[in-house]
């Protein structure tokens, strides 16, 4: 039951006053002529930043009367209430979140003993209720007037960094000034937000740097947004300003469980789940040195083609951020072959591999798109630890216990296609674009090598012609062993977001009640609009809906554009509604020497089955696609 505040004001009218007093001190801060020069610089202060942030009238604030405890100096006759920190709860879009925010206009937001127990009390808070933390730095560092009790204030909170890590998600926004010891707590978090103008961060000042190395650098210079952004890799977002900064924290925050054990929240989507973009089919060049951008993948694969990157202005040869398939959210990690052709290097590795662990640590699923050629080469990189950094997102993708799906777009060339998220390391499911290629390297490449000697042995003249004249052997498809069963699936690009529709296809399921017996491999290590039998002169397709006409036509246009080798004598085309996977009773059209002759019966190749039985629905799916269960 709640008190009479009249009652009580009657019975301890000077004890009333008195908060009311402070709570007016601890609103006001430095004072108006303070507040009014934050405002001036383009900077918003502590309180207005946090109710921009939260629910409005959602903000409870905590210890709001602290003071220090500090009287060396002369500060036992400055003792503002709240001390210069403002820290409590509120919502976000309904959610319960911890905020702490720094207030530059109180001793320039130092760290004080008393202010880091509000941190820290706020921090245990936010674990104990699994709730999210946020952190508005603006701060000049720890205070010195408490020597070190203040640097024992800032061990306290990097302890609980480190303790919630994993745990809840944790944000920090620099709005400000982040010096010294500061910036190690940012560092811990998840995601880091700079403002463009008004927030730096460095460990050591331009002038400490100019005394000890006599270099003269700018703020911004050496610790900017862009610096930490584009260069460091410090920071994960780049805000125009204060406004900005809160509002994406918000739309992060969209994408981000409340804790380790909840589910990503999930919002309604009227993007049609069986949505195709004709555009896809034409995105990846013919030419496999062209670039292309990645992003025009993903923008047309997640729902209402809006993809939230992060770290978008470092490591720009891979590409990781959030969207929604289904309303749902997924990480997204994408080699960018816009950039160094999509190759993968210590920049990239490590921006990956802290996305991927941060997904995984929080229940969100992960689609890779792979388009890598390699590691990129060079005594930089071997220098620089590349061996070591690129095992990190290795670890991470084979770590992840989330579900992976992998789309290889083009090229997926020798460890590093280990590397992306490949099947080989529990990725649930792993799609091939028409025009990917799947090797241990480049055809150029394996020319070099496998025809060494006779490139050795062949005269100075033909050289340069014989690796151009051996390349066809290498780009030629070719079967491969049989695959486990979350082998890649083949689909047409087009359809990636559904099982495919049009009228040429590979090797879709069934929908008849037919048992199938083990099915012949029929992937390929480059993966067109088709799949070879084992019997090198036959080539078989599988059709949705066909007619005699049509098959014929695509026949021709086929053989015409040199899809079908020279050497594929028969065409096998599958009716609608057969067993691709191999049954007794199958009926196919042959073209070639029989061109227009309908046959009943068993493929030739296959083993002949006994009579089809009904079964379940699980084993009615080919073993081609029995990652689908």
């Amino acid at each position: 039951m709640a008190a009479d505040p009249k009652k009580a004001e009657a019975k301890h009218p000077g004890t009333l006053d008195e908060l009311r007093r402070r709570s007016a001190e601890a609103e006001a801060g430095g004072g108006p002529e303070r507040r009014e020069r934050e405002h001036k610089a383009g900077k918003l202060t502590a309180r207005e930043r946090i109710h921009l942030l939260l629910d409005e009238g959602s903000f409870e604030e905590l210890d709001e009367f602290v003071t220090h405890r500090c009287s060396d100096f002369g500060m036992e006759a400055q003792r503002p209430s709240g001390d210069g920190f403002v820290t409590g709860f509120g919502r976000i879009e309904g959610r319960l979140v911890y905020v702490f925010a720094q207030d530059f206009t109180v001793f320039g937001g130092s760290l004080s003993e008393s202010n880091a127990l509000k941190i820290c009390k706020i921090m245990d808070l936010a674990v104990r209720n699994g709730a999210p933390l946020i952190g508005l730095n603006d701060s000049g560092g720890a205070r010195i007037q408490e020597g070190v009790m203040s640097l024992a204030g800032y061990a306290d909170i990097f302890l609980r960094n480190t303790l919630a890590s994993g745990v809840i998600p944790q944000i920090s926004a620099i709005m400000g000034a982040c010096a010294g010891g500061a910036v190690y707590s940012p560092a811990i978090t998840d995601f880091i937000f700079m403002t463009r103008e008004t927030s730096y961060m460095f460990v050591t000042g331009p002038d400490v740097i100019k005394t000890v190395t006599h270099e003269e650098v700018s703020k911004q210079e050496l610790g900017g947004a862009m610096t930490h952004n584009a260069t460091s890799g410090v920071a994960h977002f780049v805000t125009r300003d204060d406004a900005d900064c809160l509002a994406m924290i918000r739309e992060l925050m969209s994408f981000l469980p409340s804790n380790n054990l909840d589910d990503p929240p999930r919002r309604p989507s009227n993007d049609p789940p069986d949505r195709a973009d004709a555009a896809l089919d034409s995105l990846v060049p013919e030419d496999a040195m062209k670039p292309y951008d990645i992003k025009d993948a993903i923008h047309a694969v997640v729902d209402d083609n809006y993809f939230f990157e992060v770290h978008e202005h470092f490591a720009k040869n891979i590409v990781v951020g959030f969207a929604r398939l289904d309303g749902r959210p997924v990480g997204i990690v994408a080699n960018q072959p816009a950039v160094l052709a999509g190759c993968l290097d210590i920049n990239a590795s490590v921006k990956g591999a802290r996305f991927v662990r941060f997904c995984d640590a929080f229940n969100i699923p992960l689609v890779t798109f792979e388009d890598v050629p390699g590691f990129l080469p060079g005594t930089q990189q071997e220098f620089g630890g590349i061996i070591k950094h690129g095992a990190k997102l290795l670890f991470a993708f084979a770590e992840a216990t989330v579900p992976k799906i992998t789309v290889i777009t083009r090229k997926a060339y020798g460890g590093a296609y280990c590397v992306m998220a490949s099947k080989h390391i529990r990725t649930d499911a792993n799609f091939a674009w028409p025009t990917a290629e799947i090797a241990v390297m480049g055809p150029e490449g394996a020319v070099n090598i496998v025809y060494k000697r006779e490139l050795d042995k062949a005269p100075e003249s033909e050289r340069e012609k014989l690796p151009r004249k051996k390349l066809p052997s290498f780009a030629r498809a070719s079967p491969i062993p049989t695959s486990p069963p979350n082998a890649a699936t083949l689909m047409p690009s087009s359809s990636l977001r559904r099982p495919a529709r049009k009228s040429l296809r590979p090797c879709a399921p069934s929908k008849t009640k037919a048992t199938p017996t083990p099915a012949k491999n029929t992937a390929t290590s480059r993966c067109d609009r088709f799949c070879h039998s084992e019997r090198s002169d036959v080539m078989y397709f599988g059709f949705a809906r066909a007619t005699p006409a049509s098959r014929r036509g695509v026949e021709e246009s086929l053989r015409a554009s040199g899809v079908i080798p020279s050497g594929a004598r028969d065409l096998l085309f599958d009716l609608p509604g057969q067993v691709h996977a191999g049954a007794a009773d199958v009926t196919s059209a042959c073209f070639g020497k029989s061109r227009g002759r309908v046959r009943t019966g068993p493929h030739p190749w296959w083993p002949t089955a006994a009579k089809p039985t009904p079964a379940p629905a699980a084993a009615r799916i080919p073993a081609r696609h029995k990652s689908l269960r």
